[in-house]
């Protein structure tokens, strides 16, 4: 039923390669993703830091329902991402300290809630990655209606059943699972050029050409 099921993952990008991106800054990913995708400024970390990526374990709930997510925390794999669509409201807290160390003693990679989150203090101490829009404490229903492993969209970006989700300081973004190969490349080529320009900004080489041409290009008036 449309709203009420649940489904296996027919595919899963690799734990090896998405280890790999734990190095790369979710930034650079994005830029050669040609800065159009993102799960929206609101998706913070609420953890301590900590980088994720992982397999997309794609949840969707009725807004301040939980139902969906406790039968996904016993479907999920290692090194899986769960991300829940609760469709950003903040009345009630998907999930707290309970979801949240079941999912990590159960070895996934982290938690998206496109929703809230409680026991906020506790969570911000802990280095297993949980990226939300929001905190209450007033907790969730568990009703239903929900579905598991379809296709889910978070502020416009659109979530596959294992696709790739990436997180750190910056926030979330979701790598298509058939580029994920190529963008890994692309993105760590990118860290090596910022690599370069940050050394010649030491070093007092920097230069920005660029700017002038532009300016130029747009017929802007300068100032001699």
């Amino acid at each position: 039923m449309l709203g009420l099921q649940i489904r296996q993952r027919q595919r899963a990008v690799n734990l090896v390669l998405a280890r790999k991106f734990l190095t790369v800054p979710v930034a650079n990913v994005s830029d050669c993703m040609s800065r159009l995708f993102g799960g929206g400024a609101n998706l913070r970390p609420m953890h301590n830091g900590e980088s994720m990526s992982g397999p997309a374990f794609t949840v969707k709930v009725r807004p301040g329902d939980n139902l969906m997510i406790h039968k996904a925390l016993e479907m999920a794999l290692p090194g899986d991402v769960i991300v829940v669509d609760g469709d950003g409201d903040l009345n009630n807290a998907l999930v707290g300290e309970i979801m949240t160390s079941v999912a990590k003693y159960r070895k996934l990679a982290g938690m998206v809630i496109y929703g809230a989150v409680r026991d906020a203090a506790t969570l911000r101490k802990n280095d297993f990655p949980v990226f939300a829009a929001g905190v209450t404490h007033r907790g969730p229903y568990r009703d239903g209606p929900g579905e598991i492993n379809t296709s889910i969209a978070i502020s416009g970006m659109v979530i596959e059943p294992g696709d790739l989700i990436i997180g750190d300081g910056d926030g979330v973004l979701c790598v298509p699972y058939d580029q994920a190969d190529a963008l890994y490349a692309a993105a760590t080529a990118k860290g090596v050029l910022e690599t370069k320009i940050l050394k010649d900004i030491h070093s007092g080489a920097y230069t920005s050409p660029w700017v002038d041409e532009i300016l130029a290009r747009l017929n802007c008036s300068l100032d001699s």
